[in-house]
C-alpha cells in the first residue's frame, strides 16, 4: 500500500467510528473458508469444499501422507452456498478447490486479487469476475485488497517463492459497521502492519495455522506468536484465528492457540472457533 493511499484508508477508517458500529456476523466453515455477513451482504470467502479426503496431501509439506480435507464440512453444503458473493484470497487448492468450482453458481459475483486469477476463474465458467482494488464497492460496502507473502524472506527467494505465489488480504469497511481486516495466506509483514495501521480495523481474523513445508525452516502463514504481535498492534481489537486442523500441514492446534492467548493475556479478546461455529463482533 502506497503511503498516500494508506492515508486516505486512516482517514476513510476515521469516518466509521465503532462506538455505535453494527455487529459484523461470521460463521467459521472449515479451513481458511469463512462466511462474513456484513452490512446486509454475504461473502463466502476462500471455499474449499470438497468431501473429507478427496485429495492427496500437499507434496513436500510435513505430514504430506495425510489426505486433504482432514474432516468434513460441519454443515450441508447447500448452506454453504448461501452467499451473495464470493472472495478468492489466492487460488490455491485449499482456499478455491474443484468442488467451489462446480457447486457455486457460474453467475455469482467472484471476487480475484489481481487480473491472473480472475482469468482462471473465469475459464472454469463464472461470468461475474471482479478484480479487487484499494477501494471496490459492492452493495455500498468499499473492499480494499491487502499485501502479504506466503512464506518467509528466505522462502520467497527461492524456486519455492515461485510455487507459493501472490496472496492478498481483505479489508471491509461501510459507515455505521465494524471494519473487518482478513490478512489471509500471509506471514507476518509490513504489508500486514500497514493494514492494521492504516485501516484500525474492529475485527482481525488470520490464518494462524503455522503451515510447514517438509524440511524448511518457518511457516507459509502465520502462527500462534503472530496472533499476539496483531493484538499488541490493535488493542481494542477482537482477533480471530482460523485455517487449523483442516490440511494436512497446518501444525498448530486450536489448543495451542487458545492456551497461548490466554498466557499472553488476551484470551479475552481472541476468539478460535471450531467449525461450523457462528459468531458476530
Amino acid at each position: 500500500m502506497h503511503v498516500r493511499n494508506a492515508a486516505i484508508a486512516t482517514a476513510l477508517a476515521a469516518t466509521v467510528g465503532t462506538a455505535a458500529a453494527q455487529t459484523v456476523n461470521f460463521q467459521q466453515i472449515r479451513n481458511a473458508t469463512i462466511k462474513v455477513e456484513y452490512a446486509g451482504t454475504t461473502f463466502l470467502v476462500d471455499p474449499m469444499l470438497a468431501p473429507r479426503g478427496a485429495w492427496p496431501g500437499f507434496e513436500g509439506t510435513v505430514n504430506s501422507h495425510l489426505r486433504n480435507p482432514l474432516v468434513d464440512l460441519p454443515v450441508p453444503l447447500a448452506d454453504v452456498l448461501k452467499a451473495d458473493a464470493v472472495i478468492v484470497t489466492h487460488t490455491h487448492l485449499d482456499h478455491w478447490d474443484d468442488a467451489a468450482r462446480q457447486a457455486l453458481p457460474k453467475t455469482m459475483p467472484v471476487f480475484a486479487q489481481n487480473d491472473e486469477d480472475a482469468a482462471g476463474i473465469r475459464k472454469d465458467g463464472f461470468t461475474d469476475v471482479r478484480v479487487l482494488g484499494e477501494d471496490t464497492m459492492f452493495n455500498g460496502i468499499r473492499l480494499a485488497k491487502t499485501g502479504g507473502r506466503h512464506g518467509t524472506d528466505a522462502m520467497m527467494a527461492t524456486a519455492l517463492g515461485k510455487r507459493l505465489g501472490t496472496v492478498s488480504g481483505i479489508v471491509f469497511r461501510r459507515a455505521g459497521f465494524k471494519t473487518t481486516y482478513i490478512a489471509g495466506d500471509t506471514t507476518w509483514t509490513a504489508d500486514v502492519e500497514q493494514a492494521i495501521t492504516a485501516y484500525r480495523p474492529d475485527i482481525i481474523v488470520l490464518n494462524t495455522g503455522y503451515a510447514r513445508i517438509q524440511g524448511v525452516e518457518g511457516s507459509i502463514i502465520m502462527g500462534k506468536e503472530d496472533l499476539v504481535r496483531a493484538a499488541l498492534l490493535a488493542p481494542a481489537a477482537r482477533v480471530v484465528g482460523i485455517h487449523m486442523e483442516a490440511v494436512n500441514h497446518a501444525t498448530q492446534t486450536r489448543r495451542e492457540l487458545r492456551d497461548f492467548a490466554a498466557g499472553n493475556g488476551i484470551g479475552a479478546r481472541v476468539l478460535v472457533p471450531e467449525d461450523g461455529e457462528k459468531f458476530g463482533y
